[in-house]
C-alpha cells in the first residue's frame, strides 16, 4: 500500500529525531525511496522549517551534515503522529465491522 504524503514526512521526521546524521543516502534505504525523492523532501522539510541543517567534519574529513528537527517540526511530528493514529483506527473499526457483518452472514 502506498503512504500517503504526509505518512512519509512522518517517517522521515521520526528517522532523524532518532538519528540525526543519518545521510540522505542511507534514509533512502531505509525508506526504500530513491535519493533523488528523499532529497526533495528533506528540501521541502527545511523550507517549512521544520527541521534545519548543521554541517560538521566527520573524521575522514568529508563535510557531513546533522538533521535537526525545530520546535516546529517537533510539533508537526505530533500533529502527524496524531493523525496517522486516528486514520489506523478508523481502518481497524472498518475492518472489524466488516468481520462482523461476514460472520452474521
Amino acid at each position: 500500500m502506498k503512504k500517503s504524503h504526509s505518512e512519509t514526512e512522518l517517517e522521515i521526521l521520526q528517522k532523524l529525531e532518532e538519528n540525526p546524521n543519518l545521510t540522505q543516502r542511507q534514509i533512502a534505504e531505509h525508506m526504500g525511496l530513491s535519493l533523488g525523492k528523499i532529497n526533495y523532501l528533506i528540501k521541502a522539510l527545511l523550507g517549512k522549517g521544520l527541521i534545519k541543517v548543521n554541517n560538521f567534519r566527520k573524521s575522514d574529513n568529508k563535510i557531513g551534515y546533522l538533521y535537526l528537527l525545530t520546535p516546529e517540526g517537533l510539533d508537526e511530528k505530533r500533529k502527524l503522529t496524531l493523525l496517522f493514529l486516528q486514520r489506523k483506527s478508523d481502518e481497524f473499526d472498518k475492518l472489524k465491522a466488516a468481520i462482523q457483518r461476514m460472520d452474521k452472514s
